[in-house]
Parts: C-alpha cells; structure tokens; sequence
C-alpha cells in the first residue's frame, strides 16, 4: 500500500515522501497515529500543489533576502566606543550593538544571531561584518567604529 508521510517516520521515510507499506502497517500505524495518509490521486494532487507552494514560497525568499543584501552593501553604521589615553579602547561592540545600531540609523532589522562575529570589535575604525540573512546570502556591513567624546 502506497502511504503519503505527514511527518517524519523514523527508518521509513521523510515528511511528503509517497512509501510503500504492508497494508497491516499502513492501517495500524502509520493511518492510525495520523503520520500519514493513504496516496490516492487526490492526496498526491495536494503533495504536488503544496510542494509547488513551498518551492515558490522559498524562492522568494531567496530573492527577498539577495535585495537586502544588496541594499546592506552599499549601507553603513556608525558606533562609539568609549577610549582612553592613548587611544586604548574599553569594553567591546558585539552582534546586539550593531543590529540596534542598524534598526536606529538604517531601518532595517537585522537578528543579532544572523551577524557572524569571529570575535567581538575591539578596536578603532571601520570593520566589516558578515550577516547570514539565508542560507545562500550573506551580505557585509560596514561598521564604522569611533571615539566616543
């Protein structure tokens, strides 16, 4: 019997994967518990136009988050930082810090957990910092980091 999976079933199959099942398993288990449903030709209709919704609703994502990395690019952000004699500087700017300082000065949000921080700014000047909108887009962002008076 031929089964549609709703959900992942563990050494069977993934989510929207059509496997085929002995009829005792089918009924017993998998249609009892509701992991999947019996792959009629309607059901398989629904798994192809859901499946074509994910794909276009991915899509645009993907295209969404490549116009905002291209929009990051050409932007940057200014912070202070507190410095003593010599220039030496105190404390750090991190991930947090630089997406308000974006949501304040640019309008954009940016998820402080998107921001790729090898180690946190420490010093002077302009630095550039990644930020992973997607998992194929990564944009750069200026920060420009001065002195705080």
């Amino acid at each position: 019997m031929e089964v549609i999976l709703l959900q992942d079933v563990k050494s069977l199959g993934k989510k929207g994967e059509v496997v085929n099942v002995s009829e005792g398993y089918a009924r017993n288990f998998i249609l009892k518990k509701k992991l999947g449903v019996e792959a009629t030709s309607a059901n398989l209709n629904d798994l192809k136009l859901q499946n074509a919704n994910s794909e276009k609703v991915a899509k645009e994502k993907l295209d969404s988050a490549k116009e905002l990395a291209e929009k990051i690019e050409k932007l940057s952000v200014e912070l202070k930082m507190k410095t003593g004699a010599g220039g030496k500087t105190f404390g750090a700017i991190s991930a947090k810090e630089i997406a308000e300082a974006a949501k304040k000065q640019l309008n954009i949000d940016i998820d402080k957990k998107k921001i790729v921080l090898a180690e946190p700014v420490k010093s002077l000047g302009t630095h550039i910092v990644k930020i992973k909108l997607h998992p194929q887009v990564t944009a750069s962002l200026n920060v420009h980091v001065v002195e705080e008076n």
